[in-house]
């Protein structure tokens, strides 16, 4: 699998509503359905079963159960600066666990699913990259 294969799967969401919870293409999708979409075009089934989760997940349970999950199933990126096909985590707050994902298109822009809008690529503008958490790629991509 390449960068440009990830960005491609990426983009067919593109206008995809938002839904809670939901990851199907062109129905409905939150940032995690988005994410767990592009897996299964590319990688096949997903590797673990999502639990049922609340709006606030990340500000009631107080734990990394995003970045957890990124760092058992996606490959981190450690000391460059994100590339196309990479999977972004952000956070809103500093204090607060990991709560967003995106899928990263270049260095400056990103697909994302947020809730209000449908699924839309955007420009990584200053406030992206001061809320991100971590950057990931995906296993078995090739360069």
């Amino acid at each position: 699998m390449t960068p440009d294969e990830v960005v491609a799967a990426a983009r067919g969401w593109i206008g995809t509503p938002y839904r809670h919870q939901a990851s199907l293409k062109g129905v409905g999708c939150d940032c995690l359905g988005l994410l767990r979409g592009v897996w299964r075009e590319l990688l096949g089934e997903e590797p673990e079963a999502v639990p049922p989760y609340a709006r606030d997940w990340a500000e009631a349970g107080g734990r990394e159960d995003l970045m957890a999950a990124a760092n058992r199933h996606l490959m981190p990126v450690i000391g460059r600066q994100c590339r196309t096909g990479d999977v972004l985590l952000f956070r809103w707050r500093p204090h607060l666990p990991a709560k967003h994902c995106a899928i990263a298109t270049g260095p400056d822009a990103m697909v994302h699913a947020h809730e209000g809008a449908a699924v839309a690529e955007v420009a990584i503008a200053p406030w992206w990259s001061r809320h991100l958490a971590g950057t990931f790629s995906f296993p078995g991509i090739a360069p």
